[in-house]
């Protein structure tokens, strides 16, 4: 069976924006680095909002704007990258929850930053596997958790709070669902993680706290002891799995890849969007590279929140074909392809 099916609508629920020059010194001594990113805006939601919080809120809206009620969703898929409220907890459930929308099935995707383009899949294959599914809402949220991850320090990019919401409904038209693919390499995936809060070191009282997660520059260099040609291999191997993923997605779905209009990755610095549209040869302006200076990273939402952006200013048209990739710690490489 195969699965036909377009965003009907899209929904944002942001945390308050915040200057990252102002707010810079809580929360690294290095300025420079950070200003030399480039990021001139990011997100942060207040203290007692939650991931499942924004994730909902997005959700409402999107729903809005489709004209559809939540009892009407037969399908809820939460994607995350950073540690939601609770642990031992399902946030996809919660979310439905929040949402109303009791009868439908919450399914959660957490494979890093390469959730929220991975989870359209996930979509598919429900939709393939339920011929009843006729509406399903996909939310990717980010939440920071500041005890365990610094905003200009944990990353290499401004890392805000955020949900972008994506209402698909079986035989829309437009902003059709072409296909996902998804490039996994294990060998990496330890080389970044909490040092504590998991079964191998479980929190106990009076242990160590884990602190925040480092910079992962620094946990891959100690990863691979340090060792210099290999981490020059890693970084060739990373760009390397990102072409073949979009020429792997462009194949399946009998798509050109010099026919792709944009291909809107994780929200980056400015000099590594400058390299990610050379290593695409496409033009800055066909990426979402002013858009995340604008807004800074939101974890796995960042693609479909530049969409809903090109969109909304009419940068991209009817026809056209958009990628959404992304690379998120496990290792995964990943790709979407979208027809406008």
């Amino acid at each position: 069976m195969s699965a036909v099916f377009g965003i009907a609508a899209l929904g944002n629920a942001l945390g308050e924006p915040r200057s990252v020059e102002e707010s810079a010194p809580d929360y690294t001594h290095e300025r420079l680095r950070v200003r030399n990113w480039g990021f001139r805006t990011f997100h942060r939601a207040p203290d007692d909002t939650g991931l499942t919080d924004l994730a909902a809120a997005a959700g409402r809206r999107a729903l809005a704007d489709a004209g559809l009620a939540a009892g009407e969703v037969d399908l809820v898929v939460l994607a995350v990258a950073d540690i939601p409220e609770h642990l031992y907890w399902d946030p996809s459930a919660s979310t439905q929850n929040k949402l109303g929308a009791h009868r439908a099935e919450s399914v959660l995707v957490n494979q890093a930053c390469a959730s929220g383009v991975a989870a359209f899949d996930t979509v598919a294959g429900k939709f393939a596997t339920h011929p009843d599914y006729r509406v399903a809402l996909l939310v990717a949220a980010n939440r920071v958790c500041e005890a365990y991850w610094n905003r200009m320090d944990s990353s290499p990019a401004v890392s805000s709070d955020g949900a972008t919401a994506a209402v698909l409904v079986r035989g829309h038209p437009r902003n059709r669902w072409l296909t996902t693919e998804v490039i996994t390499d294990g060998r990496y995936a330890d080389f970044s993680h909490l040092r504590g809060g998991g079964a191998a070191r479980p929190f106990t009282e009076g242990a160590e706290p884990p602190g925040q997660l480092r910079n992962p520059a620094e946990l891959m260099d100690e990863f691979l002891g340090h060792d210099v040609r290999a981490t020059i291999r890693v970084a060739r191997l990373s760009r390397q799995n990102l072409r073949a993923v979009v020429e792997e997605a462009c194949k399946r779905a009998s798509v050109p890849p010099e026919s792709l209009r944009h291909i809107l990755h994780m929200n980056g610095s400015r000099k590594g969007m400058q390299e990610f549209a050379r290593a695409f040869g496409i033009p800055l302006d066909r990426t979402n590279a002013e858009i995340s200076l604008d807004h800074g990273h939101f974890g796995c939402a960042d693609q479909m929140f530049a969409l809903g952006e090109k969109l909304a200013r009419g940068e991209v048209r009817e026809g056209d074909v958009v990628a959404l990739t992304s690379t998120g710690n496990g290792m995964h490489w990943a790709c979407t392809l979208l027809r406008i």
